[in-house]
Order: structure tokens, then C-alpha cells, then sequence
């Protein structure tokens, strides 16, 4: 099972795998507090398609596009790969740095494995 949940929100025991999904490292945030098991940074979305989407909202149809391409095209998928194993043993919680919780890559990141499970 995959969940989706900011990096500044405190660790849970019912979080599993902690894993952060964007490219960039969190502001203000050490590695200890992050608590991560893993930083998958090509998996997120490339820096071209994250400033040209800048979190507008009008945009996000069209990033959640071209970021679900961005996926399709991976040379490398063992982060990929890594995320479905992972999720086997036990849940991963895909962390995301973006005040938007209904606008992010997380949220599209995690459709778009359900939907290849």
C-alpha cells in the first residue's frame, strides 16, 4: 500500500517505509528529523518540468501530463523497481515537500504506481 504524506509532518510508526519523492532536498530540515529511508531524486519530476509547473494550480492538469510521461521514459526504472518492492514487505509512505497537498508530484507519483501494480 502506498500513502502520501509532507516530510515536515512527524514520523509515525504507521508510516513504513519513509521514502522522499522530489528532487530537491526539504528547506529547513535535517536528515535526522526527515527520518527517510530512501531519496529517490530521478523519480521526481526533472527540474525543467518543476519550475515550468512553479505549483500553479491552473497548471497542474498539464504537469500531472507531462510528469506521468516523464515516468513512461525512464532510462533507469530501478527506483521504480525499488518503490514496488518495497512495497511488498510493507507500506511506503511517498514524501513530499509541497505546501499543496492536493496539487503535488506525490499524489501523481502514487497513481501512477497503483495504477502499474
Amino acid at each position: 500500500m502506498f500513502e502520501i504524506k509532507r516530510v515536515y509532518e512527524e514520523r509515525s510508526e504507521d508510516d513504513g517505509y519513509r521514502v522522499l519523492v522530489d528532487r530537491l532536498w526539504p528547506r529547513g530540515l535535517t536528515k535526522e528529523r526527515a527520518n527517510i529511508h530512501y531519496w529517490l531524486k530521478t523519480i521526481a519530476p526533472s527540474h525543467q518540468l518543476r519550475k515550468w509547473f512553479a505549483h500553479d494550480i491552473e497548471k497542474y492538469e498539464e504537469f500531472k501530463r507531462r510528469y506521468i510521461e516523464e515516468l513512461e521514459q525512464l532510462d533507469d526504472r530501478s527506483e521504480l523497481n525499488l518503490l514496488w518492492q518495497l512495497n511488498t514487505d510493507k507500506k511506503v509512505t511517498l514524501l513530499f515537500c509541497a505546501k499543496d497537498q492536493y496539487h503535488n508530484n506525490a499524489i501523481i507519483l502514487k497513481a501512477f504506481l497503483e495504477k502499474k501494480v
